[in-house]
């Protein structure tokens, strides 16, 4: 019986955490962290850039095999979660793959950037209700 109940319990935690898309992060020059009323851009990969950014780091979402959640506007709401976290302002897609017969999923590079300007004048995605 207590053999079940682990087995169980580590199908549980497998089918949980193979749901999400996988994200790798390399943060090279975190900032002090944003609250959540400040605004971050999100930048497309047709999107330029502003001058004067500092580079905080950068995301990857891949595909786990099991991933469920993992739309272009799903990915971004999580990439502006992570630049938060990490003080930046922008998330620029630097790499875009869409869903095709090998994969249910978007398949992102992203970019994470500091800029002291008002990020809200940018021309920039804006995100859509799945």
């Amino acid at each position: 019986m207590k053999q079940i109940t682990k087995m169980l319990f580590l199908i549980t935690v497998i089918g949980i955490t193979s749901c999400s898309p996988k994200i790798t992060s390399n943060f090279t020059n975190p900032q002090p962290k944003l609250s959540i009323d400040e605004n971050v851009a999100l930048l497309d990969i047709d999107n330029n850039l502003p001058e004067n950014v500092v580079k905080v780091g950068e995301l990857r979402f891949q595909d786990s095999m099991f991933s469920t959640d993992c739309s272009f506007n799903s990915l971004m709401n999580q990439a502006r979660v992570e630049a938060r976290k990490n003080g930046a302002n922008i998330v620029k897609v630097i790499d875009k793959k869409k869903p095709d017969l090998w994969s249910s999923c978007y398949r992102l590079k992203i970019e994470l950037y500091k800029y002291d300007g008002d990020v809200s004048s940018l021309n920039q995605y804006k995100l859509k209700l799945d």
